[in-house]
């Protein structure tokens, strides 16, 4: 069993409060309350303080003067338990001051725009699912400016969870893309990959996208067939992560191998190779000469140590 508390990006614990995105008024009021935190973004960037427990979201009184251009385009991640509102504003468009590497020249020394997969691993569980919506909203914004439609500019809309297009009315919504990735065992062997271009000596499971008209059964074999060769039986779901690299939802499967002998696609893969239980308890112990795993963080290295410590498999 993988708990959702293992995941990264998964389990905040706003509530999403759909109900509200269509009333103006309410979210108005909200971004006039000064009891209304809202998290800056900078270049895909969230600000953070640098904690001795670790980095962690700057959360901004909504009249912060920071904010001041931005409530239009403000995305509404939901109610805390209190009901106290919680936003995104995403500072992108404003320009660096001063020589600043960022928009604001005379933050506190401790905080600083920082990248989402380069402190992965020591994000705080709560704050990694709060800023996994808002770097994928704003990601999606930046890249669907303009309506597939009929060309005219979009316009934020739905407490800035959609699109709307003000020339031909035509909704746009933001989109995940589900890609599977696999625990493929053996025995008490378990299959990993490696791409090119990757850390020396790191491994990690096999993963790709589903295709449209493609069950996700489907998709774990038709990839793992694809880049080794291996033909695979029993497939079972596992767990989920989001992963807004732009907008990707990890779905993690367990699979038994049918066959063992691998023939890599080399446009796919640099490398593959069967590692026993032991060596992946080695791995994830930083003891292993042959074999990185993947970053903490990544859904693969959750589902590999929860594979070794006999909570997951076939």
């Amino acid at each position: 069993m993988i708990d959702e508390s293992d995941i990264t990006f998964g389990g905040s614990y706003l509530d999403r409060a759909d109900r509200l995105r269509g009333d103006v008024a309410a979210m108005a009021r909200y971004l006039a309350d000064p009891a209304s935190r809202v998290l800056p973004f900078w270049q895909g960037k969230p600000l953070f303080d640098a904690t001795d427990a670790g980095p962690r979201l700057v959360w901004l009184a909504a009249n912060h003067p920071m904010l001041a251009d931005h409530k239009d385009t403000a995305l509404f991640l939901g109610l805390d338990d209190a009901g106290r509102a919680h936003f995104a504003a995403d500072l992108s468009g404003t320009a660096p001051v001063d020589g600043s590497p960022a928009p604001v020249p005379h933050l506190p020394a401790t905080q600083a725009f920082a990248d989402l997969r380069a402190i992965l691993g020591d994000l705080d569980h709560r704050d990694a699912a709060m800023a996994a919506p808002a770097k994928g909203i704003f990601e999606w914004r930046r890249s669907h400016g303009f309506c597939s439609n009929c060309g005219a500019r979009n316009t934020v809309a739905h407490a800035g969870w959609r699109f709307d297009c003000p020339a031909c009315k035509r909704p746009h919504f933001p989109r995940t893309d589900p890609v599977v990735i696999m625990l493929v065992l053996s025995g008490d062997r378990v299959l990993l990959g490696r791409q090119p271009g990757w850390d020396a000596r790191m491994y990690s499971l096999l993963a790709g996208f589903v295709e449209p008209g493609e069950t996700i059964e489907e998709a774990v074999r038709r990839e793992v067939a694809e880049e080794t060769a291996i033909r695979l039986g029993e497939v079972r779901y596992l767990t989920s992560q989001p992963w807004p690299f732009p907008a990707s939802l990890m779905i993690g499967c367990v699979a038994r191998a049918e066959t063992t002998a691998i023939t890599i696609d080399p446009a796919e893969l640099e490398d593959a190779l069967w590692a026993s239980k032991a060596e992946i308890a080695g791995a994830l112990a930083g003891h292993n000469d042959r074999i990185v795993p993947a970053r903490k963080g990544a859904i693969a290295r959750t589902i590999l140590r929860a594979w070794v410590e006999g909570r997951v498999g076939l």
